[in-house]
């Protein structure tokens, strides 16, 4: 495949840790790597910033929720050189911004569906109320998925989401990758579990969606029996009530709750952990599931979404039930029983990670762009592509 110059366009790109930024830098990097050119378009930030090759940085407004989080204004942009394909990873603000350009240029527009945007209606109440008397996710979906060629999503489960928008639209699976070796390489951090203490990860987002009051549940119940401490890697809108919620549950001495860390030293915080735990039911894929097993670290997760095709249940890890506290509690304990069953997790985890490669994603990135490229000149000629199938 001759090189191409590829256009991404996300309203989160070294904004901090989430998975679409973590995996866009990786993936950016592969790309690169393979002799392709990248460029980024992201909202602008505050403040002043050093220059950022190869990143354009567009109008933008805060978003309510998350005070650092900012909202690209969908406006034209200007690129260097041509552009061969335009890659959306946002439906909004910045994503509007990438239909115009691709529409202006010609060029095959893809879009990634990251996000189950069900479960987020609540940052966004007027929305949400609309939903629930008239159902208008599913338009409002089609509206602003409807202009690209090709949707993706990092899971079966995300693909079944996105094709009950009715978009029209084919949608391949593309899992986001893992690269082992970035993990690896993370500077050492010294431990913020106490000394003998279980070592029990959390990392992500603390939103009402990540259902992370269930954590908590289930440390109380292990720290019933179990020196267990869980560390919590993370910010957001549930940060307070998190830690209320720890004193009521008599938990706030077994719970650290760290700000997030540059994507580049998550890898530290893996290397010490034993166990990661995840309440989530809305993840699209479970980007540090893949990312903990990849470190030898195993995981109990809820089987909801795409966590149930990243993790091994009963190999990798365990699967519970949404909301199922108790259920998680025993899973862990069951994994931490003694070192011998958790190294048997963590290594059978390993292995199954590592079939989730980095290189894996971008090789299915690529293709999914040459299939892309096909459907448009398809949309763009539709009896020439008739013509030609008649012959065949």
């Amino acid at each position: 495949m001759h090189p191409l110059n590829i256009a991404f366009f996300t309203d989160t790109f070294l904004h901090g840790p989430n998975g679409v930024s973590s995996s866009l830098v990786l993936l950016r990097r592969e790309l690169s790597r393979r002799g392709h050119a990248v460029w980024v378009v992201a909202p602008s930030l505050p403040g002043p910033r050093s220059e950022e090759p190869g990143v354009v940085r567009i109008p933008s407004v805060p978003y309510p929720p998350y005070p650092a989080q900012r909202l690209g204004w969908p406006v034209g942009c200007v690129l260097p050189g041509g552009v061969d394909v335009v890659h959306a990873h946002t439906p909004f603000g910045v994503g509007l911004a990438a239909a115009r350009v691709a529409y202006r240029l010609g060029v095959p527009l893809v879009a990634t569906v990251h996000v189950d945007y069900a479960s987020y209606l609540h940052y966004v109440p007027l929305l949400a109320s609309l939903d629930r008397r008239l159902g208008v996710l599913p338009r409002l979906m089609r509206l602003v998925y409807g202009p690209a060629d090709l949707l993706l999503s990092p899971s079966e489960a995300a693909r079944r989401t996105a094709m009950s928008y009715g978009t029209g639209r084919p949608v391949a699976v593309v899992p986001n990758g893992v690269d082992l070796a970035f993990l690896e390489a993370a500077p050492p951090v010294a431990s913020p579990w106490p000394e003998g203490t279980r070592r029990l990860l959390a990392v992500g987002r603390l939103g009402k969606e990540k259902a992370v009051g269930v954590l908590l549940e289930a440390l109380a119940r292990l720290a019933a029996t179990d020196d267990a401490h869980l560390v919590i890697l993370g910010g957001g809108p549930e940060r307070q009530v998190l830690l209320d919620r720890s004193h009521q549950l008599g938990v706030a001495g077994r719970l650290t709750v760290l700000p997030p860390v540059p994507f580049a030293a998550v890898g530290g915080f893996y290397r010490h952990a034993e166990l990661l735990l995840s309440a989530s039911p809305s993840e699209t894929q479970g980007l540090a599931a893949w990312e903990a097993q990849a470190m030898g670290v195993p995981v109990v997760a809820v089987a909801a979404g795409g966590a149930v095709e990243s993790v091994v249940h009963g190999r990798t890890g365990y699967l519970v039930a949404p909301g199922d506290a108790m259920a998680m509690a025993l899973r862990a304990r069951e994994v931490l029983a003694d070192e011998g069953t958790r190294r048997f997790f963590a290594r059978r985890a390993q292995d199954w990670a590592c079939q989730g490669s980095i290189a894996a994603m971008a090789e299915a990135l690529l293709e999914a762009y040459r299939e892309a490229g096909a459907l448009r000149r398809r949309r763009n000629c539709p009896t020439a592509d008739s013509a030609s199938r008649s012959t065949t």
